[in-house]
């Protein structure tokens, strides 16, 4: 039973990193090209894995932008500028 839950469980892990690499913009993927990383995913059935999951995958590149009040009503100044 331990043996047939490790094999799903490798499974579901190749799988889930297949449709990450996948899903990644091939620009934003460090070390390896992306069609790599794809090969390696499949091809290695633990380590390709992993391997994705701390190496390859895209980091955020930056915190939110703050853009700011988004009504007129939640705008300091605007609401001033009424009086």
């Amino acid at each position: 039973m331990a043996r047939v839950l490790l094999i799903i469980a490798i499974v579901m892990l190749t799988v889930y990193c297949v449709v990450e690499v996948a899903q990644a913009r091939g620009y934003r993927v460090r070390l390896m090209p992306r069609w790599l990383w794809a090969f390696a995913v499949i091809c290695l059935p633990v380590v390709g894995p992993v391997s994705w999951l701390m190496l390859g995958r895209p980091v955020k590149s930056h915190p939110p932008i703050d853009r700011g009040p988004s009504a007129p009503d939640d705008d300091e100044d605007f609401l001033r500028g009424l009086r």
